[in-house]
């Protein structure tokens, strides 16, 4: 048992290792203003990794994940590391299109390579960076990969394996153009809008 304990101190887990799952290290210090949001965000991931047994005694339920939305350069990135390290779990950064792939089944096989990775991490934060990019709008008559990737995308979100401990962050620009489908309670169920900085914020962003 001691050996065990001392291996404990010195071994890393795989993924951990391989530099896919980080904890990152910005912190909220590093974030200046989006001071509503940061308020948001702490809810919705803070307040179920810290404070689970309270949330149930209440009946509250935690939201499945949250879209960050609003104009390049705003900061969603940083949002979502920040809360990640202020958390203290483990955290996945994907972008949207290096999950396609132009082979038929490689792009939804990455999917549920994050998601696996993001369970086995647990508790962890996975970010969607550019999420428009992977889960655009389909019609009706699409057979095409990206509808695929989406249909995918969705069974995963829907936990037909277990999703606990495991957050979903994404960030987008063109919230518009995302299939309404992924934007369904049980699944990126909260809306934040990071826009530009208000004068007086500007000001906390300088300093």
């Amino acid at each position: 048992q001691e050996d065990f304990v001392k291996a404990l101190k010195t071994t890393k887990p795989c993924a951990v290792r391989e530099g896919i799952v980080t904890v990152p290290d910005v912190t909220w210090d590093d974030v200046g203003s989006l001071s509503q949001v940061r308020k948001d965000l702490q809810l919705a991931v803070l307040a179920p990794v810290k404070y689970p047994e309270q949330l149930n005694k209440l009946g509250l339920s935690a939201p499945s994940g949250v879209l960050l939305c609003g104009p390049p350069g705003c900061g969603k990135t940083l949002l979502a590391k920040a809360v990640a390290n202020e958390a203290g779990v483990n955290f996945i950064s994907v972008k949207g299109p290096e999950l396609l792939n132009m082979y038929v089944g490689e792009s939804e096989r990455a999917v549920r390579t994050c998601f696996r990775r993001a369970r086995n991490s647990a508790p962890c934060v996975i970010f969607f960076d550019e999420f428009d990019a992977l889960c655009p709008r389909r019609s009706s008559h699409d057979n095409n990969g990206a509808a695929r990737v989406v249909n995918q995308l969705l069974t995963e979100m829907d936990g037909i394996e277990t999703r606990e401990g495991v957050f979903v962050l994404a960030a987008s620009n063109r919230p518009d153009i995302i299939d309404p489908a992924v934007l369904r309670p049980g699944r990126l169920d909260r809306i934040m809008y990071v826009g530009m900085p208000a004068r007086e914020d500007r000001y906390d962003i300088l300093q």
